[in-house]
């Protein structure tokens, strides 16, 4: 029984490694595919030496990327109370 549940407890640690290591790659290659995203932007606007005006601006480019999400940390709010503002 003991050697049984040491072996369980190895194999959830090597998963549990393994979908860490994952979960790592995938990050790096979204930055990566952001950061290619981003220059060439920057390549664009370096060429063209224009400043946009409020209709010729993308905008889709700073929505937050959906993948990204999963990976931000929840925050907790220990105690949020508006009087303590106007002691």
């Amino acid at each position: 029984m003991k050697f049984f549940l040491i072996f369980m407890i190895l194999v959830h640690a090597l998963l549990f490694a393994w979908e860490n290591e994952n979960s790592e790659r995938e990050r790096k290659s979204r930055i990566e595919k952001q950061i290619k995203i981003e220059m060439e932007k920057e390549k664009k606007y370096a060429k063209e030496r224009t400043f946009y005006l409020n209709d010729e601006y993308d905008l889709k480019g700073a929505e937050v990327n959906k993948d990204s999400l999963s990976s931000l940390p929840d925050r907790e709010v220990d105690d949020f109370d508006m009087d303590a503002i106007y002691d």
